[in-house]
């Protein structure tokens, strides 16, 4: 009996003695190490860190619609923004016990990404995270980061891009046809944009249906929804029972994997009946190649398959319904721009859809794009872990670090872009993205930056450009009275509300 209470004195005690290390030793040395090189935060509070203060300025900023603004800043990040007044551009966050510094400064945001040493890496996906990205290229790090994007860059390079355009025109022409009903009337262009994008990388990356496509969308959107609502919420006793949210989130990724699975199935079953020579020359082809490779080095495993799967599914639709559903609310508002890309259009096509040599000479188009990009960039912040103790410029940072670097701070930087640095002007691009950023590449970031750059890059820009060219030809489209200024992120920066246009046929 003396024992028994002996051990669990010694486990009470090593449990203690292990919580105050780390719940309260280190991150009050953090505290002090990092104010003492002028790097200050809102303070930190033992279980929460700062996430108690993160959670009321973001409820309070999700209230309601904002005005007609595009200083979304305050309403997509407000902990950020708030914080960012307070103490500086580089400032101290804390989730639970965690230290995350926010970096604002481009210099050391560069160092960070472009992570010329391999000490910044991607940090660990944990709970909702994983179970939306599990271990695929976004996350994956070393020899298995590097297989993934050597698949990934093989299956859209430039000569599979082009080939892919004739699906992707011919989904613009399916989603066009259903717009006929909505002449002269409201429509939700969001909605229809989000539809488009999903069987464009549906047909195009994984040879799939719209509806088999659709219904990976839906069940990755519910993830995602639950990732935001769960996002700044400290569980320090989560391992031991479940929230009805991760019951969802659990019942949803086994959805998710028996989905993927059913896709990559059907692939195998063709070849193996003889119905296909290969797997084909499609992202999901080159998957399966690479998973029944003879060399153990090459190949990957059925897991890092469906992994991929999702995070391509994810990032194929979002990215592109995100950057077309702004580039249309922008330009029905400004429609002297909407008139000017139309020109261009027609000039280049006339009523004949875009060609793959015509993408590149759309000037306008992309200069309406990076402004798109510039005020509503699809992802919020670029985050990073540091590997070990680290100096960078004038600081030094600890180990474990996580750095966040919200691109929509610097997408506003003043001191770069100007004072009319919240207004649509697409002529900052006039001549190029590196005198638009004054060659500073950290002001423009909306596909990332170093060697994690977005693969998918040329592949959202094409589909956007092929859209935005198909609907100019079309019609012409002004903002509805009942449209409702709501930006949030969730997954990317999608408008909350929808993005309501009224429609008009051009006279042909």
């Amino acid at each position: 009996m003396i024992t028994i209470i002996q051990i669990m004195l010694h486990l009470i005690t090593f449990t203690l003695i292990r919580f105050i290390y780390k719940a309260i030793w280190i991150p009050f040395h953090v505290q002090r190490m990092m104010k003492a090189q002028g790097i200050t935060g809102p303070s930190y509070r033992i279980v929460h860190g700062t996430t108690k203060e993160s959670t009321i300025l973001r409820e309070e900023a999700l209230k309601g619609p904002m005005e007609l603004s595009h200083d979304i800043f305050p309403k997509i990040q407000p902990q950020f923004y708030q914080w960012m007044k307070l103490y500086g551009k580089n400032f101290l966050t804390w989730a639970g016990p965690q230290p995350h510094v926010v970096i604002t400064e481009p210099e050391i945001a560069k160092e960070i990404l472009t992570n010329k040493e391999g000490i910044f890496l991607k940090p660990k996906s944990r709970g909702n995270v994983k179970k939306l990205l599990g271990d695929g290229l976004v996350m994956a790090e070393g020899a298995k980061w590097f297989k993934l994007r050597k698949l990934a860059n093989h299956a859209f390079y430039a000569e599979s891009l082009k080939e892919m355009i004739p699906s992707m025109i011919a989904s613009v022409e399916t989603m066009l046809q259903k717009w006929r009903q909505y002449q002269g009337r409201e429509m939700d262009v969001c909605e229809e944009l989000k539809v488009m994008s999903s069987e464009v990388i549906a047909r195009t990356a994984f040879g799939s249906s719209y509806l088999e496509g659709k219904n990976i969308f839906d069940m990755l959107t519910k993830l995602g929804f639950l990732l935001f609502k769960n996002i700044d919420k400290i569980r320090p006793f989560g391992m031991i029972w479940k929230t009805r949210d991760d019951v969802e989130s659990d019942e949803i990724e086994q959805s998710l994997r028996d989905t993927a699975m059913s896709i990559v199935r059907k692939r195998e079953e063709r070849v193996v009946a003889g119905e296909a020579e290969d797997y084909g020359t499609d992202f999901l082809g080159a998957l399966l190649k690479a998973h029944h490779d003879s060399d153990k080095k090459s190949r990957i495993s059925i897991d890092d398959v469906i992994d991929e799967c999702k995070v391509f599914f994810l990032a194929g639709h979002e990215t592109t319904s995100s950057l077309l559903s702004w580039t249309i609310f922008l330009l029905a508002i400004h429609t002297d721009w909407q008139e000017k890309a139309r020109q261009e259009v027609l000039e280049l096509f006339g009523d004949q859809n875009p060609t793959a040599e015509g993408l590149p000479r759309l000037k306008t188009a992309s200069m309406i794009m990076n402004e798109t990009l510039r005020l509503y960039s699809p992802v919020a912040s670029l985050v990073r872990r540091g590997t070990r103790r680290v100096r960078i410029g004038r600081y030094e940072f600890p180990a474990k670090m996580e750095f966040h670097i919200p691109t929509l701070a610097l997408h506003r930087n003043q001191e770069i872009w100007g004072k009319d640095v919240h207004l649509f002007k697409p002529e900052r691009f006039a001549e190029g993205v590196a005198t638009a950023t004054r060659n500073n590449p950290m002001a423009f970031l909306p596909f990332g930056y170093g060697p994690r750059t977005c693969v998918g890059l040329n592949f959202a820009t094409n589909e956007a450009k092929i859209a935005l060219s198909m609907i100019l030809q079309r019609y012409s489209f002004t903002l509805s009275k009942n449209y409702a200024h709501f930006p949030i992120n969730i997954i990317t920066t999608r408008p909350q509300c929808g993005v309501q246009i009224i429609l008009q046929p051009l006279q042909q």
